[in-house]
């Protein structure tokens, strides 16, 4: 009987070489697609504006004015309301989730606004 311990790390192993495999199979097809078509494909490499860190910066901004608008909201409105509950977490998650969403959409905008737009 086969062993699916050991068959793991086999099946493992193998797909990650497939995965590499066809990753440069098609690399490589693309660019011989390019050239007999008459292309350069060096010149054709994605221009990459890195907004990365202000994506971040804005997301985890965001998550935390959600946070502490939650713990403010908690701890002096909600408890006046004599909840059941002591804690709400559904008003962490949903601040989180809101403020959160805002510095993405802000980091979007900043992004759309910079990128240089072909009108020809």
């Amino acid at each position: 009987m086969i062993d699916v311990d050991a068959l793991i790390p086999m099946v493992v192993c193998t797909t990650m070489f497939a995965m590499v495999y066809g990753i440069v199979y098609l690399y490589r097809r693309e660019r011989m697609a390019m050239i007999e078509r008459g292309m350069d494909p060096r010149n054709y490499k994605p221009k990459v504006h890195n907004y990365n860190t202000l994506k971040w910066g804005l997301l985890l901004i965001g998550a935390g004015l959600g946070l502490f608008l939650a713990f403010i909201l908690d701890h002096t409105w909600l408890t006046s309301m004599d909840y059941d509950s002591k804690h709400n977490p559904s008003v962490y998650f949903a601040l989180i989730a809101i403020f959160g969403g805002t510095g993405l959409l802000i980091s979007h905008l900043v992004e759309r606004k910079d990128l240089p737009v072909n009108r020809d």
